[in-house]
């Protein structure tokens, strides 16, 4: 989602982005001529290419640095591609760029094939009715895209979702319906104004039976460095899919 974002960015004026997937074989001549992190074996690789504006080689080395970004003030945080990297890097895989200035920009991320996909089709059946739920939802999340996502699946849940793109819209909606709010899933990271754990503390603090779920990109661990107020119950990482969300959601409010 966030190289969509960034592709869109990058194309100002319109153009194309090319999305696609394919199952390859890393040899090791493959290995030898790509990305130091490139290893042999089955990957399923995802393409995303745009006839964008490209990137210089200054840009390309310091593409995945936290907090390095091209974007003006108060349109990115620099964050994004360095969440990235480290989800995919957890999940065992590296990513590789190819751009050049005028022409456009191509990302590969390589990803080891999952073959729990079954297993997880099963629980989803199993939970899905257990995990539904009436309650109010104020879900705080910068990223439009993403928010959209959470909004569609905790609907589809029963919920009613409340949507919030940063700490203003955020806080004239919980004037508006505190009472009926039950519970706050937020990222913790906003480009500008409040964070989410300022706003959370805020909001339980005139409702001390809000529940609240942090979301983030970074690891618990990593996170959990600049925010006290972390712990395993109140936190979900990105990524994660619809049957994550909603027993997170359900565990946090029943707690």
């Amino acid at each position: 989602m966030n190289l969509a974002v960034n592709a869109r960015d990058a194309m100002p004026h319109g153009g194309q982005l090319l999305i696609s997937t394919a199952l390859v074989d890393i040899d090791a001549t493959y290995v030898e001529r790509h990305s130091v992190e490139a290893r042999g074996g089955r990957f399923v690789c995802l393409s995303l290419a745009d006839t964008g504006c490209g990137m210089d080689s200054v840009t390309l080395h310091r593409l995945f640095e936290p907090f390095f970004t091209t974007k003006e003030f108060g349109k990115g945080t620099g964050l994004g591609l360095a969440t990235v990297y480290g989800i995919v890097k957890q999940h065992g895989g590296w990513i590789e760029v190819s751009s050049q200035l005028g022409q456009g920009s191509t990302f590969k991320v390589f990803l080891p094939p999952d073959d729990r996909s079954d297993e997880r089709r099963g629980e989803r059946a199993f939970h899905e009715k257990a995990l539904r739920g009436t309650e109010t939802i104020l879900v705080i999340e910068d990223e439009s895209p993403v928010r959209w996502i959470v909004k569609d699946v905790l609907s589809k849940y029963g919920y009613h979702v409340l949507e919030a793109g940063s700490g203003v819209e955020a806080l004239a909606l919980w004037h508006q319906h505190h009472d009926e709010i039950a519970l706050l899933l937020t990222d913790l990271v906003m480009p500008v104004g409040l964070s989410g754990q300022e706003l959370a503390e805020q909001f339980t603090t005139q409702k001390p039976a809000l529940k609240v779920i942090y979301i983030s990109g970074y690891s618990l661990q990593v996170a959990g460095k600049g925010f006290s107020v972390l712990d395993g119950l109140n936190f979900l990482q990105k990524p994660f899919d619809d049957t994550k969300l909603a027993l997170a959601v359900r565990q946090g409010l029943d707690s």
